[in-house]
């Protein structure tokens, strides 16, 4: 009994240790660093959430089709060291970006470069690993 409850525990501890783990994805599997798209457009929300941060971004089409893209970037804490501030990503703001389109929802990309209206850029957001800002 005793044998038994010990391995019981043990088995629960490292199954719960490893779920964190194996809850985050690699790069490769979300997006496709072959796959670059760009667009611009005007922020609709910003999700200050970790493991990490989401801009939405609605781009016009030149049909007038609105079609919002969902960009994920890293995590808060990665993104406030690259000097960010909530105020640079305000909803309603214009914003351009470069990334790497998804593998599956293709208005999905990790964004690697966002430009704001006032020129400032910020690279790295969530790039793939051979990219500037990189992971």
């Amino acid at each position: 009994m005793n044998v038994t409850l010990t391995v019981l525990i043990a088995v629960l501890g490292v199954a719960a240790a490893s779920a964190p783990v194996l809850g985050h994805h690699s790069f490769a599997v979300e997006y496709d660093p072959k796959k670059p798209v760009e667009g611009s457009g005007v922020i609709s929300k910003v999700e200050w959430t970790n493991p990490h941060m989401r801009v939405y971004v609605d781009v016009t089409e030149p049909t007038g089709t609105v079609t919002t893209w969902n960009l994920e970037l890293g995590g808060v804490n990665s993104v406030l060291r690259r000097g960010w501030k909530p105020a640079d990503l305000m909803v309603g703001s214009k914003i351009t970006f470069r990334g790497y389109g998804g593998r599956k929802i293709l208005t999905r990309a990790a964004a690697d470069v966002l430009t704001l209206a006032d020129g400032r850029s910020f690279t790295g957001a969530a790039g793939a690993p051979d990219s500037p800002g990189g992971r």
